[in-house]
C-alpha cells in the first residue's frame, strides 16, 4: 500500500520538459558594438548573453544558438576603481620562469583586444560549447573591420550599459 502511494507521488510531481527539434536551422544574426566610452564589465555581460543567444525566444542551454558579435574601439573602454592599477592577468608558458604578470592598464595599452576577449571568456560557461560560440566574436581596435558585407544585416547597439 506505501509503494501505490509513492508511485502516485511521483507520477503527479514528475515535470515535463519542452525542447524545440534541434534540427532547425538557426538564423544567426551579426550585431555591431562600439565600446568607445563602455564600462568593460557591463558591456561584456551583454555580449555575452547575445553570442550564448539568451536574447533569443527559444533559448537552449545547450544548443548553440547565438549570433555573430563584432566590436570596434576595444582600445577606448572603460575600467572603473583602482582595476587599471590593481588588476593583474597572468600568463605562463610552461617553463620555469615563464610566468608573466601584466597589469590591465599595460594589457588597456598594448593588448586591448585580449582583454575584451579575457573579460568575455570568464562570463561564458566553461565547456565546448562555448569554445564554439566564442569562435563568432571579432574584436577589433580600430573602427575598421573586414565584416562590412554583413552591414546590410547588423543590429547596432550604441550603448550597450543603460
Amino acid at each position: 500500500m506505501n509503494s501505490d502511494k509513492i508511485e502516485k507521488s511521483i507520477n503527479k510531481n514528475s515535470l515535463s520538459q519542452y525542447t524545440s527539434n534541434p534540427t532547425v536551422k538557426n538564423e544567426r544574426g551579426w550585431y555591431f558594438f562600439d565600446l568607445s566610452g563602455e564600462v568593460l564589465g557591463r558591456a561584456a555581460v551583454e555580449i555575452s548573453r547575445i553570442l550564448r543567444g539568451k536574447n533569443n525566444r527559444d533559448f537552449i542551454y545547450n544548443l548553440d544558438l547565438g549570433n555573430h558579435i563584432v566590436l570596434i574601439n576595444s582600445d577606448k573602454v572603460v575600467l572603473t576603481g583602482n582595476k587599471l592599477a590593481n588588476k593583474k592577468y597572468y600568463n605562463y608558458s610552461g617553463y620555469p620562469g615563464g610566468m608573466r604578470e601584466r597589469t590591465s592598464e599595460v594589457m588597456l595599452k598594448k593588448y586591448s583586444q585580449e582583454l575584451v576577449y579575457r573579460v568575455i571568456k570568464g562570463l561564458m560557461p566553461h565547456n565546448k560549447l562555448s569554445r564554439q560560440q566564442l569562435k563568432r566574436l571579432f574584436i577589433y581596435t580600430g573602427v575598421d573591420h573586414p565584416h562590412k558585407a554583413q552591414e546590410k544585416n547588423f543590429v547596432l547597439i550604441n550603448k550597450v550599459s543603460k
